[in-house]
């Protein structure tokens, strides 16, 4: 019943819809070139053969089974592997990353006639999510076609749980349409079960089998050469909020560390003008920016780095990082990624969506972590002043990050009855 008027109420909505996307294409949200596929209108032809279906909705869900991706391909080189997600950003990175061979697609809105419109055209033989990806028309469509659908590195946090509660029947109807559910541990596990997952199984975290971010050796080394001798901090992938936190941070820190360099990577790059504008009003502080080419001179107070795909150039760069969307109630960003380039690692207290790594590299003494703002400036300062301390902790963390080797055999294995049907 509760499905029936969830695609009701999508129906009445669809006139709504194209303008909606047209909307979030003309703020930078959406590819407007690409925009058909929302509509579930092929971007590409499909090849013929068997196709596994990989979703996961952004950056860290589509990053988090590159390897997996990779392997698959290799071990099954006549079927063909689709890749779609929701966003313009994993659109760009995943453009730079997946195999020459692998299709990527943008996700359609979960309106029945462009699901069906998707599912008719690329007719996948294995549909494999990601996380905490739940819409109940694709699934739906997929349980009616029989096509098995597996949710990989399942996570729910617990106000998604509470919320799903509320409406039983549809998310059972959702749950139900899995096949296997590998969940990341066993909180995830329980909050899936409660919902009427089944199968389910622990095997660990994807996260753990992600390759080390890469960088450009090149422009890693001009880098290094631009920020020379200078105490280098960054605030990586943050959010609304977090800038104007990260502009007063720096300016207590260059009080008390000369020429200190704050390195700053919005989650968004296209905020761009926005945090630029902030950094300048509420601080007056210089500012250099990477999408127009600029280079940290010995000027710079905070580089800008409003672009793509570089957190590995700049985890490697930085003596200590900030976890962004901890400080915010957005539940962190992977801090699997500094830990193993080398970064010593700070988080706020909204780490929610990584939860049991987080607990693993605080029991390592791999990480700190901070309340608020206030405890940013002694955080970082006692990074940058203590390069031994520093050190420790990042080898511990560096540890947890190579601790969990197993993760991809163990989910390959899983997959195994799925695979050998290809």
């Amino acid at each position: 019943m509760m499905h029936r008027l969830y695609d009701i109420a999508l129906a009445a909505a669809s006139p709504a819809l194209r303008p909606y996307l047209a909307r979030r294409a003309a703020r930078g949200f959406e590819d407007r070139k690409r925009l058909p596929e929302r509509r579930g209108i092929p971007g590409r032809s499909r090849p013929a053969g068997r196709l596994v279906w990989f979703h996961g909705a952004s950056i860290g869900e589509t990053t988090s089974v590159l390897s997996l991706i990779a392997r698959i391909g290799r071990d099954h080189p006549n079927a063909t592997v689709l890749v779609t997600s929701g966003t313009v950003t994993s659109a760009e990175l995943l453009a730079r990353h997946l195999p020459e061979e692998v299709i990527h697609q943008f996700l359609p809105v979960d309106h029945r006639p462009w699901v069906e419109r998707f599912l008719d055209h690329w007719r996948p033989d294995l549909a494999l999510w990601v996380e905490s990806e739940l819409w109940p028309n694709m699934l739906h469509a997929l349980r009616r076609r029989r096509t098995p659908v597996v949710l990989l590195n399942a996570r729910m946090s617990a106000r998604s749980h509470r919320n799903w509660r509320l409406m039983p029947s549809l998310a059972g109807g959702m749950i139900g349409s899995f096949r296997l559910i590998l969940a990341q541990d066993e909180v995830h596990a329980r909050r899936f079960g409660k919902l009427g997952g089944s199968p389910i199984r622990v095997l660990g975290n994807l996260k753990f089998a992600a390759d080390p971010l890469g960088a450009d050796e090149e422009a890693l080394e001009d880098m290094l050469d631009a920020v020379a001798d200078r105490p280098v901090w960054l605030a990586a992938s943050t959010h609304p909020g977090e800038e104007a936190i990260v502009a007063d941070a720096h300016d207590a820190l260059r009080r008390a560390h000369a020429g200190v360099l704050t390195l700053l990577i919005p989650r968004h790059p296209q905020r761009g003008d926005e945090i630029e504008a902030l950094l300048a009003d509420r601080k007056s502080l210089r500012v250099a920016r990477r999408s127009r080419g600029e280079m940290p001179s010995a000027a710079t107070e905070v580089y800008l780095i409003d672009t793509l795909g570089e957190l590995g150039l700049f985890y490697r760069v930085a003596e200590a990082a900030l976890i962004g969307g901890s400080l915010v109630p957005h539940g962190g960003q992977n801090p699997l990624e500094p830990a193993r380039l080398g970064a010593a690692i700070v988080h706020g207290p909204q780490m929610f969506n990584f939860t049991d790594i987080v607990v693993e590299l605080h029991r390592a003494g791999g990480a700190r972590e901070i309340r608020d703002g206030r405890e940013l400036v002694p955080a970082i300062s006692g990074l940058l002043a203590d390069p031994a301390a520093r050190n420790a902790q990042v080898e511990r963390a560096r540890a947890v990050a190579m601790s969990h080797g197993d993760v991809m055999r163990k989910v390959l294995h899983a997959l195994e009855p799925f695979l050998e049907r290809l």
